[in-house]
């Protein structure tokens, strides 16, 4: 098994919720396991394995890899200060308006209506609008357009 292959297969680990991935080929066995933030991998050797395609453990495991689940920077989850903050009732990207061009559903200072669809969020291809769970005027808007949000997540703030 090759190195790029190698590092393909430790890249693709670190990304999802996976944990654990072994792979047998008749070159060999490779078995990568993500435990504090950085994947392990583990190679069984091979009599057969040429010396080229052979990957010494220690140097895979010893190369930087990116944490499965990056620091989220403060100035992108503001603190949600006095009011009700609407949550993302679940994991998509973030959209103030129907379209790229269009007007926002809401602004800073905005009165809405209980009911009344307050931003997008787009999750599996699917637009879902997310309507005001209370009436009053938005105070904040904590994500930004085109932001990728968590489930529970605050969105915006109405008082």
């Amino acid at each position: 098994m090759d190195l790029r292959k190698l590092k393909t297969l430790i890249d693709l680990v670190s990304e999802s919720n996976v944990s654990e991935l072994e792979i047998t080929e008749p070159e060999g066995k490779v078995r990568i396991v993500k435990g504090s933030g950085t994947p392990v991998v583990m190679q069984a050797p091979v009599a057969v394995v040429s010396p080229a395609t052979a990957v010494p453990a220690a140097l895979v495991a010893a190369e930087p890899v990116a944490s499965a689940a990056p620091a989220v920077p403060s100035a992108e989850a503001p603190a949600v200060t006095a009011g009700h903050a609407v949550k993302s009732p679940m994991v998509g990207t973030f959209y103030r308006s129907a379209s790229p061009g269009a007007k926002p559903f809401v602004e800073l200072g905005s009165q809405v209506k209980e009911g009344q669809t307050i931003c997008i969020i787009e999750a599996m291809k699917i637009l879902n609008e997310i309507e005001a769970d209370k009436s009053g005027t938005v105070t904040q808007i904590l994500c930004e357009n085109g932001q990728a949000v968590e489930y529970g997540q605050p969105l915006l703030v109405i008082e």
